[in-house]
């Protein structure tokens, strides 16, 4: 009864291509260094992973997929509510942005609000199953806050590096969990570069991004729901605020597999990875034909999660790039600021920062013929914007006192501020 019915087979180096046993601990491919992928028996999988099956599967968010999911055993899986966010049309930002059937994926919905939440339920499922109680990881801030929401949950420790300029919403939610917080004077990669070093001095697991097989999982099941959602198939275009690239990698993976499933067919959407003009390594990589992409000097974005000047998984990003027939572009500061206050305008919420960069690329992908207006398109909104700092130039609202206020003038300044009263 405790089987979960995964049918995880080995991992495999994503560049070497060196096969090394599922039930060990590992965290990169000891060969190379490079990122290891979870492989599964897909025929024995597809069994009992249909489309039928999968419709009476009303709870367990993500882990409704678990033939294609390490975890074995149930008594393991440390499950918050991730996974099953909604797709939503946005048809007033669509018109505006010149693509009317435009969607976004909501995934600030999940626990800790943001997507981060996927990858560290599976990555923390897993390594628990595998006999680690202490995890430690660097983050720009939400990877932060999931780890420490589900190492709380499993009752393990743990131990989280972030710049030292995260949000203070991040930092917060990290020690109210009862995490060890250590705070870098530097960006994400300094983080990683400590994280690595002290994970065996503290005798932790490091679930950095890609240098362990697991959260990469978690976040493929975006994919997975992006294929049910659609009734088994997919966009056009998806377009994805690349930091780490996690989820790109991941959904790339999980669309093999989907096919390999027979529940989709060979038609792939064109990727679309999105950076900041102020730390932009895939664009620029990709622009110049590398596989591989050089570090980005002198990173800087208010969008944290995409403030990443070196991705272990660079060559993965790239891959799915080009042969998608996508793409990858930089968006300015003004325009994911801008962006986040239109999105929020024309009806798509308080995203983040990160969220608005995907945004903000969409008129300008428009500008190059990159997109047609009759494309199905889907941006990944991938947490919500109440963990940052502000937009800048928002509107002062007037303060009223109940006893003592003039509402001519109250409604004058209503008026004609724009913001009026119905």
């Amino acid at each position: 009864m405790n089987d979960t019915g995964s049918t995880l087979t080995h991992l495999e180096g994503a560049l070497s291509g060196e096969r090394y046993p599922a039930d060990e601990l590992i965290g990169l491919d000891p060969t190379d260094g490079r990122p290891l992928l979870a492989r599964y028996d897909i025929e024995k999988a597809a069994r009992t992973l249909t489309a039928e099956s999968l419709s009476g599967r009303r709870t367990g968010g993500l882990w409704r997929w678990a033939e294609l999911l390490p975890v074995r055993n149930r008594n393991h899986i440390v499950y918050l509510g991730e996974g099953d966010m909604p797709l939503l049309a946005q048809p007033r930002l669509g018109e505006a942005l010149g693509v009317p059937r435009l969607s976004t994926k909501a995934e600030g919905l999940n626990p800790t609000g943001s997507f981060k939440a996927r990858g560290m339920a599976v990555a923390v499922s897993r390594a628990l199953e595998l006999g680690v109680t202490s995890f430690v990881a660097p983050s720009a801030g939400n990877a932060a806050g999931a780890l420490a929401a589900y190492g709380a949950a499993a009752g393990a420790e743990v131990t989280v590096l972030t710049p030292v300029d995260a949000t203070l919403a991040n930092q917060q939610e990290v020690l109210a969990m009862g995490a060890r917080l250590v705070l870098v004077r530097g960006l994400i990669s300094d983080c990683g570069k400590i994280s690595t070093a002290l994970a065996p001095r503290i005798g932790a697991f490091d679930v950095s991004t890609l240098k362990e097989p697991y959260r990469v999982e978690g976040k493929k099941t975006m994919g997975f729901e992006l294929a049910e959602q659609h009734g088994w198939k997919l966009p056009d275009v998806i377009v994805y605020p690349t930091g780490g690239g996690t989820g790109l990698v991941g959904m790339w993976k999980a669309f093999d597999e989907l096919e390999a499933l027979g529940l989709i067919g060979s038609e792939r959407p064109r990727m679309v990875s999105v950076q900041s003009d102020g730390c932009a390594p895939i664009v620029r990589a990709f622009e110049a034909g590398e596989r591989f992409a050089e570090p980005w000097q002198d990173a800087h974005t208010r969008a944290s999660g995409i403030r990443v000047p070196s991705a272990v998984g660079d060559f993965l990003i790239l891959d799915s790039l080009r042969e998608s027939g996508g793409t990858a572009l930089s968006v300015s500061e003004d325009s994911i600021s801008e962006m986040q206050k239109f999105a929020g305008r024309m009806g798509a919420g308080y995203v983040s920062p990160e969220s608005a960069a995907a945004l903000a690329a969409v008129p300008e992908l428009r500008n190059r013929s990159e997109i047609d207006p009759d494309e199905e398109i889907v941006v990944f909104d991938c947490g919500i914007g109440q963990k940052y700092p502000p937009p800048q130039d928002l509107p002062e609202p007037p303060v009223v006192d109940p006893a003592d206020f003039d509402i001519d003038a109250l409604a004058h300044n209503l008026r004609y501020s724009g913001m009026h009263i119905e």
